[in-house]
């Protein structure tokens, strides 16, 4: 299936505005954004834990370490994350001892990940779309870094406003089609596709979910 082509759109780049709750932004400041990488701004040590640890051991390790989750390793690679939401809402809420359940009962799997030379955009509207505030940066299977809503925030506060905008005009991808998939730029070809479906991590079009 041929991949249709973004909308076309009459105002200049250099004029055009889009409206945050922070100012206007002109869509050319916008795209200059994109060009950052995640690798420039995530934390390059994230705090990692074990799926066989106990829901006590990793929180009190998350206090230790003032965060407020634990990507989950196994073998050196992650399958899962374990956030502090997880734990209130799975094991406290429910009246769970902490010290009888493990990590693996109540994580959060499969691990939405993104790359290091993905731009920080992609990775804010993926937060957006998914309702996210943290994404495991993996390279070659390996857990290397986090990026999280605070990361971005100190890049450009406007960021995660922006990228729901872009979404409305064709800058950038993320719309849903009304059908379960979104509309966008493919993360592996950057072709425009009406259907675009999360694969590994990624948003991809039919024709590289097919390769």
């Amino acid at each position: 299936m041929a991949d249709a082509q973004p909308p076309f759109h009459f105002t200049p780049l250099t004029t055009a505005k889009i409206s945050t709750a922070q100012g206007d932004i002109s869509i050319m400041q916008a795209k200059e954004v994109r060009e950052i990488l995640v690798r420039e701004v995530m934390s390059s040590r994230p705090r990692t834990g074990r799926p066989d640890m106990t829901v006590k051991e990793a929180a009190a390790l998350m206090l230790r370490e003032g965060v407020g989750s634990l990507v989950v390793l196994e073998e050196g690679e992650p399958v899962g994350i374990l956030t502090e939401r997880d734990i209130l809402y799975k094991v406290v809420a429910l009246g769970k001892m902490p010290a009888r359940v493990r990590v693996a009962q109540v994580m959060s799997s499969p691990v939405i990940t993104i790359s290091p030379d993905s731009s920080v955009a992609v990775a804010a509207k993926r937060m957006s779309d998914l309702h996210l505030r943290r994404l495991p940066v993996v390279e070659d299977g390996k857990l290397i870094g986090m990026l999280t809503e605070k990361d971005i925030l100190r890049l450009s506060p406007s960021l995660i406003e922006l990228t729901r905008e872009w979404g409305k005009i064709g800058v950038g991808g993320g719309r849903s089609n009304g059908q379960g998939s979104l509309v966008g730029y493919c993360e592996s070809c950057e072709a425009y596709s009406f259907d675009l479906t999360l694969e590994n991590g990624a948003l991809l079009c039919p024709d590289c979910r097919e390769g």
